[in-house]
């Protein structure tokens, strides 16, 4: 599988490779390999074409386009790095009505993308009766697949989702680090949010979790731990973005994450859970668009493509200067770097 740049890499890459050919994981020891390259490393670029090597074989080999549609910016948490926090009172909160949430799905459903995501903060204004018919509501417009992605809901909740229609879910477990996700989520409780993330795989939907590079205190053996929670819990979607620094949150004068060690983990996910579906997060193409790119030509294969209202998408501002990603900009990218794309979403576009 590897032949084409096997005999370039140092030792410490063979071992890596082979271990992989045998295994279809790494372990910790070559995750935190990964993690620690450099970027004008030789050996970090070599095993970047692995991975995109891995991506070509182990999955559909091409780009999934995903329509995000964000909800609420309200939020009942008051998350430390995060701009829709509770105690946030320069941001304008608004809630998308019921008529509102209908007319983006049914863009969704025009462009040819082939999810819609339900994003919200923690708003519990949408309490399980209107979540649950706003499912069936969809259901009935469409026969793409609900993913939801609205923060700590019970278990019951969640199981009713499931029942409704939606079978996809996203939730980022932040950090395993119990101590570092305490410091980070003031009011979030560590085993409820990994419990609920169990749950979720337990009765089939479809799951989504991630976490954060650059987190205050985090080492690569945390983010090498995250790896290995995920892929030990056969979590099947794994979204990794930098933290930015946010104005009115308490970490906005912090650095953002290092874009160098965001792809890098990229980089070992693709080689721990090789068949995972991974987006590229909006937060690196805040950072750097190119990067944004790049990382799908290597490791990702997912895009969430904002089909939320610009009257209400400029006010989702988890973090500041958020990219919006773009449809047709995003189609012409990938397609001027020869990227394959969906074959719905091209059906669709008449391609």
């Amino acid at each position: 599988m590897f032949e084409s740049i096997y005999n370039k890499l140092n030792t410490k890459g063979k071992k890596l490779l082979d271990y992989f050919t045998e295994n279809k994981t790494l372990n910790k020891e070559f995750i935190l390999y990964i993690l620690g390259l450099e970027k004008d490393d030789p050996q970090r670029n070599l095993l970047y074409k692995a991975s995109s090597i891995v991506k070509e074989n182990f999955t559909a080999n091409y780009v999934s386009i995903k329509g995000l549609i964000e909800f609420s910016n309200y939020c009942s948490k008051n998350c430390y790095y995060c701009g829709i926090r509770r105690d946030n009172k320069t941001l304008k909160r608004y809630r998308m009505t019921e008529e509102d949430i209908l007319e983006a799905v049914e863009k969704v459903k025009k462009l040819g993308l082939d999810t819609i995501i339900l994003q919200s903060g923690e708003d519990y204004f949408y309490d399980d009766d209107k979540i649950i018919a706003l499912i069936k509501k969809i259901k009935k417009l469409t026969k793409l697949p609900i993913s939801i992605s609205i923060g700590e809901r019970d278990f019951e909740s969640y199981f009713k989702y499931k029942k409704a229609g939606a079978i996809r879910t996203l939730l980022k477990h932040e950090t395993v680090n119990r101590e570092l996700f305490e410091k980070v989520n003031p009011d979030k409780k560590y085993e409820k949010r990994l419990g609920l993330l169990k749950y979720a795989n337990s009765i089939g939907y479809v799951t989504g979790s991630g976490f954060i590079i650059g987190l205050p205190g985090q080492t690569n053996s945390d983010i090498a731990d995250d790896l290995l929670f995920i892929r030990d819990e056969k979590v099947i979607m794994i979204g990794i973005g930098p933290l930015i620094a946010s104005k009115n949150t308490p970490y906005e004068n912090m650095e953002n994450g290092s874009i160098t060690k965001t792809l890098n983990a990229c980089c070992a996910a693709r080689f721990v859970v090789p068949n995972s579906q991974m987006p590229v997060t909006t937060a690196l193409g805040t950072l750097d668009i190119k990067t944004h790119y790049d990382a799908l030509e290597y490791f990702c294969n997912v895009v969430m493509v904002n089909i939320t209202p610009d009257k209400f998408r400029k006010n989702y501002n988890i973090y500041d200067n958020k990219a919006k990603i773009d449809f047709f900009e995003t189609i012409d990218e990938l397609e001027k770097r020869e990227i394959k794309i969906c074959p719905i979403t091209t059906k669709a576009l008449g391609r």
